[in-house]
């Protein structure tokens, strides 16, 4: 059993402690917003927060969360109020598919909490999520947005 909170709740998951975070996330406990992209942690369609700071989770194994705090992208929000970031995507109307949407998402949540005001090279330089749509322009106002919130 691997014990962790997630999205603010205490949790025991009976697993390998080998399985990819992810795949504990979506196929045992349902939070089926975390995607998969890629599977070597390089699209970031798969990121979470682990203690607070954006962490792609498909090659992540469980073991390495046990005690940690887990957010993902159901539990950004509060219960009342859009996460500014999530509150931007929407006026900027950044995604096409989506697909990749909820990792970006949690990847920029967790760059504005480190920089709250960035320039466009700091933007460029921390967020690597790959958007296979292209709809990076979009992104970028939404990040200046977000910020600004």
């Amino acid at each position: 059993m691997i014990s962790f909170t997630l999205n603010d709740q205490e949790v025991s998951v009976d697993v390998p402690e080998d399985m990819p975070v992810l795949w504990m996330l979506r196929d045992h406990l349902k939070m089926t917003g975390t995607k998969y992209g890629c599977g070597i942690a390089l699209c970031g369609a798969c990121t979470v927060h682990i203690d607070g700071k954006a962490t792609r989770s498909c090659a992540l194994p469980v073991s390495s969360i046990a005690g940690k705090s887990v957010t993902t992208i159901e539990g950004l929000a509060s219960a009342d109020q859009l996460h500014p970031v999530q509150q931007a995507w929407i006026d900027e109307q950044v995604p096409q598919c989506g697909y990749c949407q909820p990792g970006m998402i949690m990847t920029v949540a967790a760059f504005l909490e480190e920089n709250p005001d960035p320039d466009d090279e700091a933007i460029n330089r921390s967020i690597t999520n790959i958007c296979r749509c292209g709809t990076y322009p979009r992104i970028r106002k939404a990040i200046h947005r977000a910020a600004k919130a």
